[in-house]
């Protein structure tokens, strides 16, 4: 398995193709994953995060942390814990500032974050949303996918309290170990019977 810097068209592609979102980032940090066979699967993304204060809880300042935004894969990938692993270690070796990575599950799809157990990411909170989801052309949309739309159409929409997230630490500077550990919390798992993400699965987050 290779990564290697994405281009803005790999972006592009493998986010409104491979990506429940359909939405691409402003700003990230990409790499492109190919299999043993030479074949792309898709690309892994990391960005500054939604909020300048995404840190604050850590002591961390902008730069000092990334969020993992975007795992937008085609399912070719022999392991997406190993495309994951890859990527931690060139974002870094790539960006020596940063000494913590953020990302979330989001339980609206029944994600459980099984990706981030399988690498040994810290689950540290689970939390509920105040947006909503709307039901656009078959499927649950976020709301900032539409927000093309004026606020009128979307009234004319069947609409849903949008679900929270599951939050995962991984530290990049031992410093910070303790502090994870300290917020850490059991896995969270899918119960019997309830269909979810699996490790190598292209929507594995």
């Amino acid at each position: 398995m290779r990564l290697e810097i994405a281009s803005k068209k790999a972006v592009q592609y493998a986010c409104i193709n491979f990506h429940y979102s359909k939405v691409v980032p402003a700003q990230y940090i990409g790499f492109s994953i190919f299999n043993s066979k030479k074949e792309w699967c898709g690309v892994i993304l990391f960005g500054g995060g939604a909020s300048a204060n995404m840190g604050k809880p850590y002591k961390l300042n902008y730069g000092q942390y990334l969020e993992l935004t975007r795992m937008a894969l085609n399912g070719k990938q022999e392991s997406t814990s190993k495309a994951m692993s890859i990527a931690i270690k060139l974002i870094k070796k790539k960006n020596p500032t940063v000494k913590l990575l953020i990302s979330y599950a989001d339980k609206g799809q029944n994600h459980y974050g099984t990706i981030y157990q399988a690498t040994n990411w810290y689950f540290v909170d689970e939390n509920e949303s105040s947006g909503k989801d709307y039901f656009y052309k078959g499927k649950w949309r976020h709301d900032r996918t539409l927000n093309e739309y004026p606020k009128e159409f979307l009234k004319t929409l069947k609409a849903r309290k949008r679900s929270g997230k599951r939050k995962y630490l991984y530290p990049l500077d031992k410093s910070l170990i303790p502090m994870c550990k300290q917020l850490s919390k059991p896995y969270p798992k899918k119960e019997s019977g309830e269909v979810g993400s699996n490790a190598n699965s292209k929507l594995d987050v």
